[in-house]
């Protein structure tokens, strides 16, 4: 139920962006040891680093939420996921955007992994619609539905296709938990502290904002890894949620 996710301490409902290199990563992922139990792993540093990047954070007892937002073919994202899921990630990404078939064989290639390496399976979330567009952004693509409206209709794919969880911004998360219930992971980027500046970031809220809403997760990046104390940065944001 959505009130399990209150339960948890904050602390480990906030996962942290790695959005750098190799490097830099783990020295972030060190200094928050202890407090932290989340970090993500997006393109940037998966890329650079592959699979051994998960090993590495596993390794020093941290939780991978693996952000690779894959979209490609069903075949292909099958494939892709069972080998993304063999690196040993705890939370993986699919674009909602690329259909009910398409999350569906995500799902089976997370079963694939599962079976042919005898891994617990990941959570796999859908994303929505990135935080970085606004509904002017979308129209750009071709889109002519509100932000908020397109999000629901790819969250209701979402829930056709049986996946664990939603990636939506704060102002998404409580109509999406009406869609896919009280138990689903809900995971909203776009995190800031009311001081911090919003970046590339298009729709964003506070941390209260959005576990108030119903985010089982918010993701944070630049307000805890570009400031000068981390863990105080960390901690202020848990305190704010």
């Amino acid at each position: 139920m959505v009130d399990d996710f209150k339960k948890i301490p904050t602390n480990e409902r906030i996962i942290v962006a790695l959005d750098c290199d190799h490097d830099e990563a783990l020295a972030i992922a060190e200094s928050l040891s202890g407090l932290a139990t989340w970090v993500k792993v997006g393109m940037t540093l998966y890329y650079a680093c592959g699979p051994r990047i998960v090993e590495e954070l596993k390794g020093l007892g941290f939780k991978v939420f693996l952000d690779l937002k894959l979209f490609d073919i069903p075949h292909q994202v099958r494939g892709a996921t069972c080998s993304a899921v063999a690196s040993g990630a705890d939370m993986l990404t699919v674009h909602a955007s690329g259909g009910i078939e398409m999350m569906q064989a995500a799902m089976e290639g997370a079963s694939d992994a599962v079976s042919r390496y005898g891994i617990d399976k990941p959570s796999i979330i859908g994303v929505t619609v990135l935080t970085s567009f606004d509904d002017s952004g979308l129209r750009q693509i071709g889109i002519e539905r509100a932000s908020g409206e397109q999000v629901a209709l790819l969250g209701s794919c979402v829930a056709q296709a049986g996946l664990d969880g939603v990636v939506c911004s704060p102002h998404e998360a409580y109509a999406l938990r009406s869609i896919l219930g009280p138990s689903s992971l809900v995971v909203t980027p776009g995190v800031r502290l009311a001081s911090s500046t919003s970046d590339d970031q298009k729709r964003v809220a506070t941390p209260s904002f959005a576990f108030g809403q119903g985010a089982s997760h918010i993701v944070v990046g630049r307000p805890i890894t570009q400031a000068q104390d981390r863990r105080k940065a960390f901690e202020q944001i848990a305190q704010e949620g």
